[in-house]
């Protein structure tokens, strides 16, 4: 009987070229033939079946596009067999162009109208889908849960269930790694946390519906999900090769979402998370902070992935991107944070760490706007920790409130 290949004995007389032969050599075509990432976008043609003899409304914004640039509007509106007959747009607007928090008025597009979920309901009604057979949703998310986006996506799927409308979800790369989950898990819901997950939840859209539909968040309707093609959860989204579009209007780059998932915070106190300038998130102050203290703080906290450097800025008002942002046309004191090495980097203790030595430093004058700060930690715990400057240690043990079980529940729902 013939041994098996585990235990066969090593030839060591390998010369250079059958050892070229035997392993490199397959594993370069295996990593060629694996080719670059494809979203569900650029996999359009092989679902025609899907959409053929539909009438679509489609849920987008500027980021639904495939790797040429081609809108998921153009792509369906040119597809034999098929009609597009609403288009509906969430925060900042089908068009991405409006300032957060500001509300959206509908609108049209070649006669095809546009209804805003982010003015008068975050839900599409009856009117609004009279004319629809089915339901598409294409919008790039940044991998955290304050990111409004999957939000609407949920309220995507409870309309689409009480009218009994398939919905499609082109999936599309988480780009700050789908291998990393990172902070607590909410027990309050609101549209910046709707239902229980993690702050950096390591998850794509269509895994999120998976998960929201599963869990029993959502009613049960009628889901298919076009999966990507050669995505690695490990994956940066800049190692996709797919075209970065900043999918709001603060978030212009990669680097800015990196730090997100913790510098969002800031929204609710008193600090300035650098709306206003051309680097929001990753710079932040007041006329009130000793910037040079703090940087000092921060970077003797022994923090990963990342340093700080005082420097100062002044807000200003910047329309479809920062409506009249804090401390406008004043002078801040500021620190202007730096990602040395994104993969050892932790944006949301790094965040804490920085109201925490804030409010070390001023204890008077870094207040909470109490609701909206609870919004975003998913708990009210982590600021009354703060406003009570507790030891670091205990902040450490909320950060990861709920993580553990998070992580297992999400196993069941991964596509990749």
């Amino acid at each position: 009987m013939r041994r098996s290949c585990l235990h066969e004995p090593i030839n060591r007389n390998f010369d250079m070229k059958t050892l070229f032969t035997m392993f490199l050599l397959p594993a370069i075509l295996f990593m060629s033939c694996a080719g670059p990432t494809l979203n569900g976008a650029d996999q359009l043609e092989d679902y025609h079946h899907l959409f053929k003899g539909k009438r679509l409304g489609i849920i987008a914004n500027q980021t639904a596009v495939n790797r040429r640039g081609e809108h998921i509007v153009t792509l369906l509106r040119r597809m034999e067999g098929v009609r597009v007959t609403a288009l509906f747009g969430p925060e900042h607007g089908f068009r991405g162009a409006a300032a957060d928090g500001q509300s959206i008025a509908h609108d049209s597009l070649d006669g095809i109208p546009i209804y805003s979920l982010y003015g008068a309901s975050y839900k599409p009604d009856s009117a609004m889908l009279a004319g629809v057979d089915m339901l598409v949703y294409d919008i790039q998310d940044i991998g955290a849960r304050y990111y409004t986006y999957i939000w609407s996506l949920s309220y995507i799927m409870e309309a689409a269930a009480a009218y009994h409308i398939p919905l499609v979800i082109l999936d599309r790369p988480n780009p700050i790694r789908g291998d990393r989950v990172e902070g607590n898990v909410n027990d309050t819901s609101s549209f910046v946390g709707r239902f229980p997950i993690a702050v950096r939840h390591g998850m794509t859209t269509g895994e999120l519906a998976r998960m929201f539909r599963g869990e029993g968040w959502t009613p049960e309707c009628q889901l298919t999900i076009i999966p990507m093609r050669h995505y690695h959860r490990e994956q940066w989204f800049d190692e996709t090769g797919l075209p970065f579009i900043a999918p709001s209007p603060n978030m212009g780059n990669l680097e800015t979402a990196i730090v997100y998932p913790g510098m969002c915070l800031l929204e609710g106190t008193r600090l300035s998370e650098g709306r206003g300038t051309d680097i929001p998130f990753l710079i932040f102050g007041a006329p009130w902070l000793d910037s040079r203290a703090l940087s000092r703080a921060l970077n003797g906290a022994g923090l990963p992935g990342v340093v700080f450097k005082d420097t100062t800025f002044t807000p200003r008002h910047i329309p479809g991107k920062a409506n009249h942002p804090k401390y406008e046309n004043r002078l801040c004191k500021a620190v202007r944070m730096h990602v040395t090495q994104r993969d050892h980097f932790f944006p949301f203790e790094t965040a804490l760490r920085v109201l925490y030595e804030t409010k070390r430093l001023h204890p008077d004058s870094l207040t909470f706007r109490r609701r909206h700060f609870d919004r975003l930690a998913g708990r009210s715990a982590l600021r009354r920790l703060l406003q009570n400057q507790a030891d670091w240690s205990e902040i450490k043990k909320e950060i990861d409130y709920g993580r553990t079980a998070f992580i297992e529940k999400r196993r069941n729902y991964l596509l990749y």
